[in-house]
């Protein structure tokens, strides 16, 4: 068992619609962070109306999870009306924590006496103690350090104040420092600190000279963004330097990405605080969470400065993910027909994985796929169409099918 003095953390997971809340949730998220209509980064992300908010924060206060908004936005005059107003909303609606950024939204917070607590979001791009006990002296319950900080500095930070401290350890990274840049503002007009960064950085650049000669080969490009970062390694260094939350990024990702991700850490998690004298990263974690990426990943700084290794440059950055093809509905037991919605094309004779929380799996082989009114299919090639197959266990609403490679 775990020693007294180690606390397991807050495993904490984006959630871009409510479908993606409840996954995050049921596969072992103590915590999510979403976004709401306004005062949010990740604009393009489904984000949540007040009454979606709602049904979030019931949904999650009945699993004995928490939900934090993210009101993180560097505000510009335009972007102040109805901030009140909307704190006061998402207090009553009983809103765990707001994350934010901007000095006004963070003063506004405090003066409204809210219940929610304030978290000061990485944005902030906090890299030492004193500046992580100026915002708890001020009012904050925890800050979300910045990602350019290595285990060492985390650690000595956590010996010098009473905040909470929240880590990334998985997803986008920024090139810049910790978000802070302008590529996306000045080549399309979309603020990347108002939620609209285009992701200039991961685009395909050559390289000309004043004479404008082309000095990159012809066929050839490089990009100035960062591999994902990825810290299934460093979790047990995270755990012992005395982080409270361990945060995954990824507010836009899809429903198969955040089950996988979350799945993952929270048994890493298990494992490490059921004996954490004896742990070790296997390549078992490693291997189980490959099957939700697509990018490159790396360790970031968290060893220390990151070299060019942690960016891509002119190397490939996407990889094969394992295939979502549905999400369980319904079962019935009698039948042993499982009611499914697609997400990508399939036929009668692949071989499935059903992946549910607990990294609970069975395998087998689809033989017929009906419509809902049992009329024989020779696919399911319609997105999102609600299928019936055969499975000869038991599954569970949420469950995910993917195909075995």
């Amino acid at each position: 068992m775990a020693p007294n003095n180690l606390k397991k953390p807050e495993l904490l997971a984006p959630a871009g619609d409510l479908e993606k809340l409840k996954v995050a949730i049921l596969y072992g998220a103590d915590a999510v962070f979403i976004g709401g209509k306004e005062f949010s980064l990740r604009a393009r992300a489904s984000n949540f109306t007040l009454d979606d908010i709602r049904e979030g924060v019931e949904f999650a206060h009945e699993h004995g999870a928490k939900v934090y908004v993210t009101t993180n936005i560097i505000a510009h005059n335009e972007n102040l009306r109805g901030l009140d107003e909307y704190l006061t909303a998402l207090d009553s609606i009983g809103v765990d924590a707001i994350i934010c950024a901007d000095p006004f939204i963070i003063s506004t917070a405090k003066n409204l006496n809210l219940n929610m607590e304030i978290h000061i979001s990485t944005q902030q791009s906090i890299t030492n103690s004193e500046a992580v006990n100026f915002w708890y002296d001020f009012g904050a319950h925890r800050v979300v350090l910045a990602r350019e900080l290595s285990i060492d500095e985390i650690a000595k930070i956590r010996q010098k104040t009473k905040a909470d401290l929240e880590v990334f350890i998985h997803g986008g990274m920024c090139v810049s420092y910790s978000g802070r840049c302008t590529l996306s503002n000045n080549m399309t007009d979309r603020d990347a600190n108002r939620g609209g960064c285009a992701h200039s950085c991961r685009w395909n650049y050559w390289l000309y000279n004043k004479n404008n000669q082309l000095l990159t080969p012809e066929n050839s490009f490089f990009n100035l963004g960062s591999k994902d970062l990825m810290a299934v390694k460093y979790i047990p260094d995270l755990l012992r330097a005395g982080v409270n939350s361990l945060k995954i990024e990824g507010r836009m990702k899809t429903i198969h990405y955040i089950a996988t991700v979350v799945s993952v850490y929270r048994k890493l998690i298990d494992d490490f605080m059921e004996d954490p004298e004896h742990f070790q990263v296997t390549n078992f974690y490693v291997e189980e969470i490959a099957k939700a990426e697509s990018r490159l990943t790396s360790t970031g700084a968290l060893a220390g400065k990151p070299t060019y290794q942690e960016q891509l440059y002119n190397v490939r950055s996407d990889t094969p993910t394992q295939e979502f093809l549905a999400m369980v509905l319904d079962y019935d037991e009698n039948t042993q027909i499982a009611t499914i919605e697609q997400r990508n094309h399939f036929k009668p004779g692949v071989e499935i994985e059903v992946y549910g929380p607990k990294m609970r799996k069975n395998y087998t082989i689809i033989d017929a796929i009906y419509d809902e009114s049992f009329n024989l299919l020779d696919a399911a090639r319609h997105p999102r169409q609600i299928l019936k197959i055969k499975l000869p266990f038991k599954v569970e609403p949420y469950d995910l099918i993917r195909k075995v490679r």
